[in-house]
């Protein structure tokens, strides 16, 4: 039997300037998507992150009100190293984010704000791969952004934020999701790489609580392991896969 055609990943667009990621957690776009947002803040093109929680429930051996603080400064510090200054924080509640209209709205006042052509999410979808359950976090904030790249061109669906001076920008030409069993597009992963490992380094308090491996090893081993997989659809240069949808 003749085996499969593997489909060739097609490079991402770069005709555009300013990106928006939106996510639900501290470390959600350093476990894998970094490497891409370090080669584009090198291009001279302006990226900001959106998180929807702090990432206060994730670390099991340190209560909320101490972990989310901490976690918000390894954010800043991970985002810095690749070249992003903007973070802004929504203060939904880290694992328990509810997909509905309040943050439709929040992730669409986002995008008002800072007006990007490219909004990068995370895996959506029940699963990831069909291989593990993905969270309901995920799952939730990956649709609303998805939802929301429409909702902030449209003036009559929250307009309560043409009313606090956001007006509607019908400007966001694609949303890629990082983490898609179902890829369409990559980004050469080979000039942001190192960053990346470093990016995810930033998170060591997470790490450390996850695996007894040395961090450094551990987020070494992850993202070159994924580059690789992804270059091999890729021409065989590293690379982060994108399942990119156009509007």
């Amino acid at each position: 039997m003749t085996e499969p055609t593997t489909t060739r990943l097609k490079p991402m667009p770069a005709d555009w300037q300013r990106a928006l990621a939106v996510v639900a957690h501290p470390d959600d776009l350093e476990y894998g998507c970094s490497a891409a947002i370090a080669a584009w803040t090198d291009a001279g093109r302006e990226v900001a992150y959106v998180l929807a929680t702090r990432g206060e429930a994730g670390i099991d051996t340190l209560e909320p009100a101490k972990c989310g603080p901490l976690r918000e400064r390894e954010q800043r510090a991970s985002a810095a190293v690749v070249g992003v200054s903007a973070v802004e924080f929504l203060d939904h509640k880290d694992g328990v984010i509810e997909y509905g209209t309040a943050l439709r709205r929040d992730i669409a006042a986002a995008i008002r704000r800072h007006r990007p052509e490219l909004v990068i999410t995370l895996n959506h979808r029940d699963t990831w791969g069909g291989v593990a359950w993905n969270t309901p976090d995920h799952v939730a904030v990956g649709r609303a952004t998805l939802d929301a790249a429409g909702d902030a061109g449209n003036r009559w669906i929250f307009p309560e934020l043409v009313e606090q001076g956001l007006q509607p920008w019908d400007g966001v030409r694609w949303v890629a999701v990082a983490g898609s069993s179902t890829p369409t597009h990559a980004e050469d992963a080979t000039p942001g790489l190192e960053r990346a490992v470093r990016s995810l380094l930033e998170h060591r308090t997470y790490i450390e609580a996850l695996t007894n491996e040395d961090p450094e090893a551990y987020a070494r081993g992850f993202l070159t392991e994924h580059a690789r997989a992804t270059g091999e659809r890729f021409g065989g240069k590293p690379a982060v896969a994108f399942e990119l949808f156009g509007r």
